[in-house]
């Protein structure tokens, strides 16, 4: 059995957990937050389309939920799918939210690093973002 690396990367945000996760998986919040990743976000009749450095992606959020689970899929081009565990947890009065990076078995140390700083990047701005409305 093969485990891939792993990464959990958090940030504590100053609003309700309600609150941040309503705008976490609204994809159309994605340009605003997650910046590393989302250069602009379109709906179709299939669903959400991101535009990335890379190209366009197809994104979709499990099913809204009351545990704070913003799980997604991305979807590459080629059909790839990469799948990304985000949660809203209680923490005190506000919010911790987590993010599971993943590297896959051909992604370098350089890149799988780079990887964790864009998200690092995108849940600062995420509660900069929240922290300030």
């Amino acid at each position: 059995m093969v485990l891939m690396e792993a990464r959990v990367l958090s940030v504590a945000i100053r609003r309700l957990p309600q609150d941040v996760y309503d705008f976490i998986v609204n994809p159309a919040n994605l340009p605003q937050w997650a910046r590393g990743f989302a250069l602009s976000v379109t709906k179709d009749e299939e669903g959400w389309v991101v535009t990335t450095s890379d190209g366009p992606v197809r994104i979709a959020f499990v099913d809204h939920n009351d545990l704070g689970v913003a799980d997604h899929y991305v979807t590459l081009k080629g059909g790839q799918q990469i799948f990304n565990p985000m949660r809203v947890l209680p923490n005190g009065e506000g919010a911790e939210v987590t993010f599971t990076l993943f590297r896959s078995p051909d992604t370098s140390d350089e890149r799988f690093a780079e990887d964790a700083r864009l998200v690092r990047d995108d849940l600062q701005t995420l509660r900069s973002i929240l922290e300030r409305s």
